[in-house]
């Protein structure tokens, strides 16, 4: 292996943190995962991966210091009491098998904790409605008194000392993303306290001070005590601006803390998607806080680049480079860059599938990284793979992402792998929806296993090569997995329409295909979205900067609705809205006709037509899967001993579950499991039955 650029030398120096010593600048920030105190040995080995992969500090998500912060049904971490100290020593030790330091985030959630599994009552600065979940749930938080303070004070000290003794090196007094009592008093619109904590920004700083204190004095002496700080939430006036207030809170605490990690607020903001903030986006709002402190000072930006981390450090803005979703692509990437690979880096797409994870309460995923999640529960490694059982030889036909990431993953196990694709250029609907608007970024899934595979003697790459049945059974390979995609179906059948529209079949009538195909609509043009997700609102911004009269219309009760697992929903309507696109919620296609389409109000059951020149039909997707119905005879005689179906060619799904199904078709090659058994281990929580 050769040794790193002297040009990112900077990056493995050594940092100080109070009474510790961070091995190098990167520094996985806390992130949330699905996973929690529900799944404790997969967390640890989750983390584990990252210190082995070179992250000098790897922290865990937020961690609950009480049941009155119940975050139920979301899956954090939890400290209430002594009992809960095992499951997060583990991944303190975890960590430290690795050199790396453990960080903790202890919060409690205010108006934000919902309570619903402990039912205890959520209390905040003044009797609000509350936040948490959907941000829309019944009920009320109460004023806290003097008591529940002094309370709230002893259950973070509490929550310290235990952190202390499950192994921890870092100690988070969090006031970010809207989420933290802390951060809820030193809010004008949430304090309206005339007590010593409201009324002056001084008054409503004290709980956090307090807080920072109350740690210090409890593991100071061995363990770091980080600030983790929203320095502008983005809504001018009416809450905290890294030229206001934010300024003057880091100003006050300035030498306090042993560490500031500093970010926007709310979470859609500090992990927005690629489609609308780049590499480094934070910095604008950060750069302020190492002008006021001597102590160093974190900050993410989905840093993918190590020369922009370079820059970050260079300029002054950070001392280490804080990461979470490009942590999750490529645990590895502190070491691949300190051995000179950086090509090998699995850059971040920044889509946000990892956070839909946790907004479903499920284990995290990864469009870029298929072993996300799945290190104990499978047992795979991001950069290690089970040599090849046999010496089989595979056909993979399609080479989009499923079929690029099987015959990759095939090829890293050391079979011979013929990967053919029908187009002239690979990539398959990654290469095409690349194009759309915003979407750019997402051909790093395809560029990446093209530049792995570009060096495998063993997997030869055949674009142009449609492939009939007759072709796959006289080329002689006897292991056949086809990734062949699916297309979009143009007769409107979804989650809504169960039968062909009316009028389908007219000329004017298009798909997502006919669009990425450079067939495009012009005139007024309706786009029905029965899909939910990116497709419908990219295509809507697409047209209406071509100029065409756009008009949304949708069965959900939100354009893109799904959209809102990652963080984009506000974002995606805000812009469609901007572009002057009309927008339709809660409307189901009932039929097209020539110049006008009819809709039907779910909720009202009242049929409305709508002009247009042009429709647009963003519905389901039907499996390209002809090819593997021709090929079963051969499976069925034996001519073939291998057939399978993966990716949108078996089920149409979003990328990441494409990527999954190829990585671990791969996995599976030669060692299929037993279809009556869980192909991955649970957690149980052993029962003492007594007799």
């Amino acid at each position: 292996m050769t040794s790193h650029a002297h040009m990112y030398d900077i990056l493995f120096e050594p940092v100080r943190i109070g009474p510790v010593t961070a091995p190098n600048r990167f520094y996985q920030v806390p992130h949330c995962n699905g996973m929690g105190y529900r799944m404790p040995r997969a967390l640890a080995e989750m983390r584990r991966v990252k210190a082995e992969g070179g992250w000098g500090v790897v922290c865990t998500e937020e961690v609950e210091i009480h049941h009155s912060s119940d975050l139920a049904p979301f899956f954090e971490g939890r400290l209430w009491s002594d009992d809960d100290i095992p499951a997060l020593a583990l991944m303190a030790e975890a960590v430290h098998r690795h050199g790396a330091l453990a960080g903790i985030e202890l919060t409690h959630n205010g108006h934000d904790a919902l309570n619903y599994y402990s039912r205890a009552t959520s209390f905040g600065p003044r009797s609000m409605g509350l936040m948490g979940g959907t941000g829309f749930e019944p009920g009320q938080c109460r004023r806290m008194d003097r008591e529940d303070i002094r309370n709230l004070r002893r259950w973070h000290r509490n929550a310290a000392l235990r952190a202390k003794r499950a192994g921890f090196d870092i100690i988070y007094c969090y006031a970010g993303h809207g989420l933290s009592l802390a951060m809820h008093f030193l809010l004008r619109r949430f304090n309206d306290r005339t007590d010593e904590y409201g009324g002056s920004l001084t008054n409503r700083v004290r709980l956090f001070r307090d807080l920072i204190e109350d740690t210090k004095d409890a593991v100071g002496d061995r363990c770091a005590v980080a600030v983790r700080m929203a320095v502008d939430e983005l809504l001018g006036d009416e809450g905290l601006s890294s030229q206001g207030e934010a300024y003057e809170i880091v100003a006050m605490l300035a030498e306090l803390p042993d560490l500031w990690d500093v970010n926007i607020s709310a979470w859609s903001n500090d992990s927005a998607s690629s489609r609308f903030e780049k590499e480094g986006f934070q910095e604008p709002y950060i750069a302020f806080v190492k002008q006021l402190t001597s102590k160093p000072v974190v900050g993410v930006g989905r840093y993918t680049s190590p020369e922009a981390m370079v820059s970050a450090v260079r300029r002054g803005i950070l001392d280490f480079i804080g990461a979470a979703r490009p942590s999750i692509a490529d645990p590895f990437l502190p070491r691949k860059i300190q051995e000179g690979r950086t090509e090998d880096i699995r850059e971040c797409i920044g889509c946000n599938i990892c956070v839909s994870g946790d907004n479903k309460c499920v284990p995290i995923r990864c469009t870029q990284n298929p072993t996300m999640g799945e290190e104990w529960r499978r047992g795979w490694h991001p950069e290690t793979i089970a040599p090849k059982c046999s010496d089989a030889e595979v056909l993979v036909i399609g080479a989009g992402p499923a079929g690029l990431e099987c015959a990759r993953a095939l090829g890293q196990r050391g079979y011979q792998v013929a990967l053919v694709e029908a187009r002239r250029e690979p990539g398959g609907r990654v290469a095409r929806e690349a194009r759309l608007p915003g979407l750019s970024e997402w051909r790093r899934v395809i560029d990446w296993r093209l530049t792995q595979i570009a060096r495998m003697p063993n997997v030869q790459l055949l674009p142009g090569n449609p492939m009939t049945a007759a072709d796959v059974l006289e080329s002689g390979y006897e292991h056949v997995i086809i990734a062949t995609g699916a297309i979009w179906r143009r007769d409107g059948v979804g989650r809504t329409v169960y039968h062909p529209v009316p009028g389908c079949d007219l000329l004017h009538v298009y798909t997502p295909d006919d669009i990425m195909d450079g067939r495009l609509p012009t005139g007024r043009v309706v786009i029905y979205d029965d899909d939910h997700y990116y497709m419908g609102g990219v295509l809507a911004e697409l047209l209406a900067c071509r100029g065409c009269g756009v008009t949304l219309c949708t069965p959900a009760p939100l354009v893109s609705h799904w959209s809102q697992f990652t963080l984009e929903q506000e974002r995606i309507e805000r812009r469609l809205r901007d572009l002057g696109v009309a927008i339709h919620t809660r409307s189901a296609l009932s039929a097209v006709h020539v110049g006008a389409v009819t809709v039907r109000d779910i909720a009202a059951s009242r049929l409305t037509d709508l002009a247009c020149d042009s429709v647009v039909m963003v519905a389901d997707r039907a499996p390209r899967d002809a090819l593997a119905t021709d090929l079963a005879p051969a499976r069925a005689d034996g001519r073939l001993r291998t057939l399978r179906l993966i990716g949108d060619a078996n089920a149409p799904h979003i990328i990441a579950q494409a990527v999954f199904a190829g990585h671990l078709a791969a996995r599976e090659f030669d060692e299929m499991p037993d279809a009556d058994v869980p192909p991955f281990a649970r957690e149980f929580i052993p029962l003492n039955v007594q007799s």
